[in-house]
């Protein structure tokens, strides 16, 4: 069996042997493909061999399609295109559409749209080295299991989201993110999963992680879990991500959500016991006159502006509510909290639902491509009597710890937002339980600081660590002026 660090290295390695010809943004574009291909393929010869040995070597047997989770038609092995020399590239892309043709029910579109043939980006030199790159392991069941192939691919989409950072917030949020909203939702096995805006995948396997974790079985989540992305390489990358954790049955759509909505129940939208996304922060042209006549009434409590998508997401997932049961974590820019006019009469609609549970503010810089806080609503079909009327505001804006490139969540800091959270009580420069009322009085405005005035406290120091630092001063002082004078002197003008 080959360990997680080993298999880390060899995908990371794979990206390495891209750099040059193409971007580092589009490493994802041609490696994860590449990656899912050499999968299927392994599997597909360990099913063979299996299917050989029950049948006494009946070849004909072993190729029924019952005996294999995948097709993979003659021609489009992975060794027969590395037995290709010249053209590389259309024997590959050749096979990739043949596998998915083959494949119309669960791999359609799944290895994305990469221009195989363009030898400028593509040689056959570099695909040689891929292909070869990628032999030199063994995919199969056997070798590398489902979970330890999951936690390489997201080793993977977190060193490409590291790679391309402003761009990455488009398809990854952080994983201590998403297991902070995943455990407030507390997906139950059984249970509809939703995300309308999934990226790659990365909160819906979040849910199913808690359901596994908790010694539940994931696979009474089979065909429950639902997800929608609008771009065609992430969404593709978001449905290997979920084949290679192991999950078979799960309905991944391409397109756009807000414009066009891919699950429904008769001619009404689906609804689902969790919904939880991080949509793309204040979207425009979004389909604004479009949502004005929407047909699935997301636009009851009104219709954004078209500079802000914001509400039409959080709008859209309400309706995605299932009525009694439904909860859902949606992550959201701090100016939907406060940001007056059109937004300012939505939120106070929805307040008037008393859906909104909790309101926990994050530090700045959490999330790829956006260095502004950011902040989670927590939103319940039905509250708990207790809670009725009432509001949590967090402001978790100091769980963090600085790197060099962006803060990042740790574990603890998540188990913290947790606990206040189900504490649902006042803690004093962090939580406050809010009242309707209160907030009505400040016209509905939900600005974290405006309820929950954080301790700020004063750092003393000892009057010899005073004069240390006061020496300290002056030395660098000094410096700088006896360095001044050298370049002056030097520039004869002294």
């Amino acid at each position: 069996m080959v360990s997680l660090n080993a298999l880390e290295a060899h995908l990371w390695e794979a990206a390495n042997i891209l750099r040059g010809p193409v971007d580092a943004a589009d490493f994802k574009t041609y490696i994860f493909p590449m990656l899912f291909f050499k999968r299927i393929s392994d599997v597909f010869d360990e099913e063979l061999r299996v299917a050989l040995e029950e049948s006494d070597g009946d070849q004909q047997f072993a190729l029924f399609p019952e005996n294999h989770r995948f097709q993979v038609p003659a021609g489009s092995h992975w060794e027969e295109v590395r037995s290709v020399v010249t053209n590389i590239g259309q024997a590959l892309q050749k096979s990739l559409r043949a596998i998915e043709q083959a494949n119309p029910e669960t791999l359609f579109g799944i290895f994305g749209d990469a221009n195989w043939t363009n030898k400028e980006r593509l040689s056959d030199t570099t695909l040689r080295n891929l292909l070869e790159h990628f032999s030199a392991l063994d995919l199969s069941n056997a070798n590398v299991n489902s979970d330890v192939l999951g936690q390489a691919y997201e080793y993977l989409i977190k060193k490409f989201a590291d790679l391309t950072n402003k761009k990455a917030g488009e398809f990854y949020t952080p994983r201590s993110v998403v297991r902070l909203m995943v455990d407030i939702l507390d997906p139950k096995e059984g249970e509809t999963i939703y995300d309308p805006a999934c990226g790659t995948g990365g909160m819906l396997l979040g849910a199913v992680q808690h359901v596994r974790e908790a010694d539940r079985d994931i696979k009474l989540l089979y065909g429950k879990i639902y997800g929608q992305e609008k771009n065609l390489t992430t969404s593709a990358i978001a449905r290997i991500n979920l084949f290679l954790h192991g999950i078979e049955d799960f309905k991944v759509r391409r397109g756009d959500t807000l414009r066009g909505p891919a699950f429904f129940d008769g001619d009404q939208l689906a609804q689902f016991h969790c919904v939880i996304a991080n949509p793309p922060f204040s979207l425009e042209q979004w389909g604004a006159e479009q949502w004005a006549s929407d047909p699935f009434g997301r636009n009851k409590t009104g219709v954004p502006s078209e500079s802000s998508a914001d509400f039409a997401w959080v709008q859209h997932m309400l309706t995605s509510m299932l009525p009694g049961v439904g909860r859902m974590a949606v992550v959201v820019p701090h100016g939907v909290l406060f940001r007056m006019g059109v937004e300012g009469r939505i939120r106070q609609r929805i307040l008037e639902t008393d859906t909104l549970e909790a309101v926990i503010g994050l530090a700045p810089n959490l999330f790829y491509g956006a260095g502004l806080a950011a902040c989670i609503l927590i939103f319940r079909a039905h509250k708990a009597p207790d809670r009725l009327g009432k509001v949590l505001l967090i402001d978790a804006g100091q769980q963090f710890k600085k790197l060099r490139a962006q803060n990042v969540l740790l574990p603890e800091h998540g188990e913290q937002i947790l606990a206040w959270y189900h504490a649902y009580t006042d803690v004093e420069g962090i939580a406050r339980v809010v009242t309707q009322a209160e907030i009505a009085a400040n016209d509905y405005n939900l600005n974290i600081t405006r309820y929950v005035e954080r301790i700020v406290t004063a750092e003393t120091l000892t009057v010899e660590a005073a004069m240390s630092n006061l020496r300290e001063s002056l030395k660098a002082a000094y410096a700088a002026e006896d360095r001044l004078k050298t370049l002056l002197t030097e520039a004869g003008l002294r």
